[in-house]
C-alpha cells in the first residue's frame, strides 16, 4: 500500500507548477512559501506656480505746521553799594513777581570787616511764539503680490489690504 495521497499531486501552491508537487511523509513538516504584497508611497515635488512680491515706493508732499516757542532772558544789574548792619542776615536768592533776584556780595577790608551789598542781578523771563510751516516729502511703500502659474503665465495680482491715508 502506498502512502501517497492521490490528491497531493493535484494540489499546488501559489506560484508553483503542478509538476513541482512534492510528496510529504506522515509526521514530516513542510514549510510552504507564502506570497506577500507590499505597498510603497513615493513623493515628488511638483511646481504648480510661483509668487512674485515687489514693493513700490510712493512719495507724498505734505506741509507740517507747528508753533515754535522760545524763551528769552533779560538781565538787569541794579547797583546798591549798601553796607549790611552788624548781625544782619545775608540776603538769599529769591523770586519776586516772576523776577529772580540774585544778591552779589563783596567783602571789603576796613579796620573792621563789613558786608556790602554791591548789587542785585534781576533776571526776567519772557516767552514768545512763532508759527512755522516746513514742506516735507513723505515716502510710503506697498507690496504687490503676483501669482505666476506653472506655464509661466502671470495671473491677476493678489488682493492686498486697503491702504490708509495719513
Amino acid at each position: 500500500m502506498s502512502t501517497r495521497d492521490p490528491a497531493a499531486s493535484k494540489i499546488h501552491g501559489l506560484g508553483t507548477l503542478p509538476g513541482d508537487a512534492a510528496e510529504v511523509a506522515l509526521g514530516q513538516e513542510v514549510v510552504l512559501p507564502l506570497i506577500e504584497e507590499t505597498a510603497r508611497i513615493d513623493k515628488r515635488a511638483v511646481e504648480t506656480g510661483r509668487v512674485r512680491v515687489s514693493t513700490r515706493t510712493e512719495t507724498i508732499d505734505q506741509v507740517l505746521r507747528e508753533t515754535l516757542r522760545s524763551d528769552m532772558v533779560g538781565v538787569t544789574r541794579l547797583p546798591l553799594n549798601r553796607t549790611l548792619a552788624e548781625g544782619e542776615a545775608v540776603p538769599q536768592i529769591r523770586t519776586e513777581n516772576g523776577v529772580t533776584i540774585i544778591p552779589v556780595l563783596e567783602e571789603i577790608l576796613v579796620v573792621e570787616k563789613r558786608l556790602v551789598l554791591k548789587e542785585e542781578v534781576h533776571v526776567r523771563q519772557t516767552t514768545s511764539g512763532e508759527d512755522v510751516e516746513v514742506p516735507v516729502m513723505l515716502r510710503r511703500q506697498r507690496a504687490v503680490v503676483e501669482r505666476i502659474g506653472p506655464d509661466g503665465q502671470q495671473n491677476d495680482p493678489l488682493p492686498t489690504t486697503p491702504e490708509t491715508k495719513p
